[in-house]
């Protein structure tokens, strides 16, 4: 790639990795800089937001449009790629209807350009359309939105420096999210508050944490249900906030008499003592806040995970106040924005359910169309229909042929596709099925906006202009929506604030909310028209149902979809760092391959003693579904039967071992629990 005639600017944006939303800008000599953004007030930043420009110059960028010719992807102009995407999805439409396409939105780009997608697949006719949220926190948002009213943190980063008790459960923000680690979470820490860190290994985290439950992989609902438990027997419950602002205690209650707090300790894999002094840290405290990852959510009952989660705020009074609540963290640096813009197969902007005929109408004055009334698939389903219901399909920035569980069977569905297009900045392992493949825009070439793990909503600005022949994935997206679509001013939209602006009109939640009222600050989430500001603590005096009262839900311990056999190990996945989900982009930054340039599979001392392996050995991972070889890492931070490797790296990709079982009501898949054979390699 050269950059002769691109123009480098320092402006003010956001990073393109986790959802802390740290701000950065083009730093000069190829690097990126933080500024003193809303989030990181000091301008600091993690690695990865200090390589992050090394993608946006890296010499392999998309720079032409690729279409396919006789097996091969082969340059083309933008006319070209453009007629063959809306020939084959005009040809699709007609002959099978809208429901046999698929569009699959990006939880890395911005708002405007995944509300403009969303927009053309329900305008064309289908609500086939979701984003990776489905694959992280589909079941988080689905426990929170349906007990709560909101399925986003409750609470502020800031606010949760006065929390006395953490509760960290299935993630590990030191190493994930280590800005708001180090300047949220640790400060309170330092000031006295008792760290409580549940998770299968020790990690940075855990090195913080005042208590360690290193829960087995699958039981998180007995450990859950253990310290609610003891709650009630200790009476740690705030009965008040029970009598005026819930319902179904007594339902709990019996539910939780049969409940044997040492026996589920047993069965979660964690010592009952210190379950119990788990309990009372977080009952004790005068404001307890639990943060929530994906080690709790991507099992198949990851719902009911978070539903045991929480009981917990619930019983205890820890909701609407600072300093307590339930705070999911989010992966990607958009996947809140893009669920609250629509990209959802069975909500609207504003999470209005598409079966709402009210939410249906108040689009359709906007739109000049009603979105269809029948929720679409999710982005696995939709993967598992490709080839069947599901012809043609659309990958804006994503690569799900990676990302996806049980990647033998995806590539094997995408074989199946008969038309997919793919907007995106590098050939990867999704394009390689691409029949199409358009070169777009990276994080330093956008304006637009992006909504953080906090619900704060906050503006990008271009560092640079796209390179060679590459569009802004906004443009792109307007180009498609005006070929396929036969109505004019659909896509006429003369920059993103203009976008952004239809949004407000549609989106209740951002209804207040302007560019100019953002700045170079944020704007909260939810932020109605005609306020002053946005809310900081959700749930104060109503929840976000409208209710004054939220149902506590009894749920019981559901196995793994995987039986274990008895020379068999539960491998689970995680993040690390120096990396970021499939390595499209971090893999490419000299500066972060150098800090971690491979992957390594964590397996316990004892359980790499009875398999003769040793620490570096390289060992063979395998199941039904798939192989993987790794090096060992031997060491004690990984509980005994459990192993543990990232799904960063393309030569040795994790998900080709995972399964596709999915929970029955967020339809995210299991990667948490995957039963595995370890065994050195000859």
């Amino acid at each position: 790639m050269s950059d002769v005639g691109r123009t480098f600017e320092a402006r003010h944006s956001v990073c393109p990795y986790c959802g802390v939303g740290c701000g950065i800008e083009y730093a000069g000599n190829g690097r990126a800089g933080g500024w003193e953004g809303p989030v990181n007030a000091r301008g600091e930043i993690c690695p990865k937001g200090a390589a992050a420009w090394e993608a946006v110059e890296d010499e392999d960028r998309l720079t032409r449009p690729l279409v396919r010719e006789s097996g091969h992807l082969v340059t083309a102009s933008w006319a070209e790629a453009l007629s063959r995407v809306e020939a084959a999805f005009d040809r699709i439409v007609e002959e099978h209807g809208p429901d046999a396409l698929a569009f699959f939105a990006s939880s890395n780009c911005t708002n405007e350009e995944n509300y403009l997608f969303a927009k053309l697949a329900r305008v064309l006719g289908t609500n086939n359309v979701d984003n990776c949220a489905r694959l992280c926190h589909a079941s988080t948002v689905a426990a929170m939105s349906g007990r709560l009213g909101a399925g986003a943190m409750t609470n502020t980063l800031e606010d949760l420096t006065e929390a006395d008790c953490l509760l960290v459960t299935g993630a590990n923000p030191a190493e994930q999210h280590p800005v708001a680690f180090r300047s949220y979470l640790l400060p309170a820490v330092r000031d006295g508050a008792t760290l409580v860190h549940v998770d299968p290994r020790a990690n940075d985290t855990t090195d913080a944490a005042d208590r360690h439950l290193p829960v087995r992989p699958g039981h998180d609902v007995p450990l859950l249900n253990a310290m609610a438990k003891v709650l009630l027997e200790e009476d740690l419950v705030d009965r008040s906030f029970l009598a005026e602002r819930t319902e179904g205690v007594d339902r709990l209650r019996e539910h939780l008499a049969a409940v044997d707090v040492e026996a589920n300790a047993e069965l979660a894999g964690v010592d009952p003592a210190d379950l119990r002094a788990a309990a009372r840290a977080y009952g004790a405290a005068d404001r307890a806040a639990a943060f929530t990852g994906m080690g709790m959510s991507q099992h198949g009952c990851g719902t009911d995970n978070v539903h045991a989660l929480l009981n917990l705020a619930l019983l205890t009074g820890n909701v609407g106040r600072p300093g307590t609540g339930v705070n999911p963290l989010r992966g990607q640096n958009n996947v809140q924005g893009a669920g609250d813009v629509g990209a959802l197969p069975g909500v609207l902007p504003g999470y209005e359910p598409v079966t709402d005929p009210a939410a249906r109408e108040r689009v359709a004055a906007v739109w000049g169309v009603e979105p269809p009334a029948e929720p679409g698939l999710t982005e696995v389903e939709l993967t598992h229909r490709f080839g069947e219901e599901v012809r043609g399909a659309f990958v804006f920035g994503e690569n799900p042929a990676v990302t996806e569980p049980n990647a033998n069977r995806v590539a094997e569905a995408f074989d199946r596709l008969e038309f997919l297009v793919v907007l995106d900045l590098f050939e990867t392992r999704t394009t390689e099925y691409a029949d199409v493949v358009l070169p777009g825009s990276a994080w330093a070439e956008k304006a637009g906006t992006v909504t953080n793990t906090d619900r704060r909503v906050m503006r990008m600005r271009p560092n640079a202009e796209p390179p060679g022949d590459a569009r802004r994935d906004l443009r792109v997206i307007q180009t498609v929506g005006r070929r396929l679509v036969d109505r004019s001013g659909a896509f006429e939209f003369d920059n993103p604030e203009s976008v952004f602006e239809e949004l407000t009109e549609v989106n209740p939640l951002y209804a207040g909310m302007s560019y100019d009222g953002i700045g170079d600050g944020y704007q909260r989430w939810p932020y109605p028209e005609g306020a002053e500001s946005g809310t900081d603590v959700l749930h104060a005096d109503r929840f976000a149902t409208g209710e004054r009262t939220a149902p506590l839900v009894p749920v019981g311990h559901v196995p793994p979809a995987d039986d274990l056999a008895a020379d068999e190990l539960v491998l689970t996945t995680g993040r690390v760092l120096q990396q970021f989900n499939s390595g499209a982009l971090t893999g490419r930054s000299a500066t972060l391959t150098g800090m971690r340039p491979e992957d390594a599979l964590q397996i316990h001392p004892e359980d790499a003693a009875e398999r003769g392996i040793e620490d570096g050995d390289p060992v063979r991972i395998e199941n039904g579904r798939g192989e993987v070889t790794l090096d060992a890492e031997v060491t004690p931070a990984i509980r005994r039967g459990t192993v543990f490797c990232t799904f960063h790296y393309a030569d040795s990709p994790a998900n080709a071992l995972t399964g596709d079982a999915l929970d029955p009501e967020a339809k995210i898949p299991e990667y948490k629990h995957s039963a595995v054979r370890v065994e050195p390699v000859d």
